[in-house]
């Protein structure tokens, strides 16, 4: 997804070519008004982006009716503009604070007392995405680092099978960082639910601790972050393998960038390297 491409959609669209950049990743995230636009990759090649769009807002009128402060669909269904899958959102107000470790730990702590919606919600599939990344990286990256990550996701995705969790499995947010709260005049509420799943809900938790070993999250930010949940999850037998799994995700997701963008492939040598090395104290960088 570039923003030239994503732009083009909302020319398509009829909406204003001055629309703000919120986001670009997935999905570019504009702001057009009132309005939040979210506009996916190209389906073509990828149907299943299509039911993701589709089931995000599900999510979101699920987590609505259960009391849960979330985003508000703008419209109950997707479009599919020029093979892209297309979102219309309610644009929140003005955050009055950036969101905290408490923050998201209140909102995990609600997400995971509920049970499963009426409808299907996937499994976390963290690496599903690997080929997928690895493939748009290409002749970008070295060989011998893409079959590095080949060969840890397949051993993760094995190890990850066998878990016994602590908590109980069922519905998760995926994505769980402070990133994807935003704290407006009525406190604090849950955004991005594209990864929204049912599966173990310490996937939600490692996502800090891994901010914390990896990205530089103080450790009394992590500290908050357990308190207010209320459970560390690093005391799990498992967490290593999940952490190890996020972290192979992690280093792919980097890779697709890396044919256009220096830094991108400076950042994807960098945490290839300290997976190769074993070396966990190696600082990476968010991108």
């Amino acid at each position: 997804m570039d923003e030239a491409g994503a732009r083009a959609v909302l020319d398509a669209m009829g909406l204003p070519g001055d629309a703000e950049l919120l986001a670009l990743g997935e999905n570019a995230v504009f702001a057009a008004g009132d309005l939040v636009v979210k506009v996916g990759r190209d389906a073509t090649a990828a149907p299943e982006l299509l039911d993701r769009a589709e089931r995000e807002l599900a999510v979101a009128g699920w987590l609505a009716r259960s009391g849960i402060a979330t985003v508000r669909a703008a419209e109950p269904t997707s479009r599919t503009v020029a093979g892209h899958p297309v979102t219309l959102w309610h644009r929140l107000p003005p955050a009055v604070r950036p969101a905290g470790p408490a923050d998201l730990a209140s909102l995990l702590r609600l997400v995971h007392a509920l049970p499963a919606p009426a409808f299907e919600l996937p499994r976390r599939e963290l690496l599903g995405g690997v080929e997928r990344w690895l493939r748009l990286a290409g002749e970008a990256i070295d060989p011998a680092d893409a079959r590095y990550l080949r060969e840890r996701r397949d051993g993760f995705a094995t190890a990850a099978a066998a878990l016994t969790p602590y908590l109980e499995p069922g519905p998760i947010h995926g994505d769980a960082l402070p990133r994807n709260v935003h704290v407006g005049p009525e406190g604090p509420v849950l955004v991005d639910l594209e990864t929204f799943s049912t599966d173990l809900r310490e996937h939600d938790l490692v996502v800090m601790a891994l901010s914390r070993d990896r990205y530089g999250l103080p450790p009394e930010s992590s500290d908050t972050f357990t308190a207010a949940y209320g459970w560390d999850v690093r005391i799990w037998p498992g967490c290593p393998v999940l952490r190890g799994a996020r972290e192979t995700a992690s280093c792919a997701w980097v890779a697709q960038h890396a044919p256009t963008n220096p830094k991108a492939l400076n950042e994807f040598r960098r945490r290839v390297a300290s997976l190769r090395e074993g070396d966990a104290e190696v600082r990476w960088h968010p991108f």
